[in-house]
């Protein structure tokens, strides 16, 4: 937490997430630049000068905290990670470049990355939302979505991204 413990705005733990992703990249020796809002969508452009492959990174942040653990349990949903807010609109959003890249940055300023292609992204956040409609009368369409990452030893009730699947995907495999 910061020395003066002020609450964190929102945009400044989406820019820490960027320039966190941004500096894994630099690691990982891509070549990366923030579209700085330019780009619809997208706020990293990556290219692998090893393979002149070129990849679009959408980054979705969240600052964790506390408490002791940060995994959920859901009733409908199992046991996970952790989730991130999406909408209606990435349901419908993938192509063959695009990813996300979901993190998570804790309290010690320790981050998680998590890189999922869209087409990944834009299935589960379909499904799930049509699995939670039809669990409860009570339930009613809007646009929000939850993005959760889960465990490769759990059973859940539709097919759910993994941590040890994801997690530091920085080769960005399928």
């Amino acid at each position: 937490m910061p020395a003066n413990k002020t609450r964190i705005l929102p945009n400044s733990v989406a820019l820490a997430g960027e320039f966190a992703v941004l500096s894994r990249l630099a690691l990982c020796n891509y070549d990366a630049s923030l579209t700085l809002g330019q780009t619809k969508n997208i706020d990293i452009l990556v290219s692998n000068p090893k393979t002149n492959k070129l990849y679009q990174l959408e980054v979705k942040t969240k600052l964790e905290g506390g408490k002791k653990s940060n995994v959920s349990d859901s009733e409908l949903f199992g046991h996970f990670l952790t989730g991130w807010m999406m909408s209606e609109k990435h349901e419908s959003i993938f192509r063959p470049e695009l990813w996300y890249c979901f993190v998570t940055i804790d309290l010690d300023w320790k981050a998680r990355f998590f890189i999922v292609p869209s087409s990944v992204v834009a299935k589960y956040v379909l499904e799930q939302h049509r699995f939670w409609l039809a669990a409860s009368r009570k339930h009613k369409d809007n646009p929000m979505r939850l993005f959760r990452i889960g465990f490769k030893n759990e059973k859940y009730r539709i097919p759910t991204p993994t941590a040890e699947r994801y997690e530091d995907n920085w080769e960005f495999k399928q």
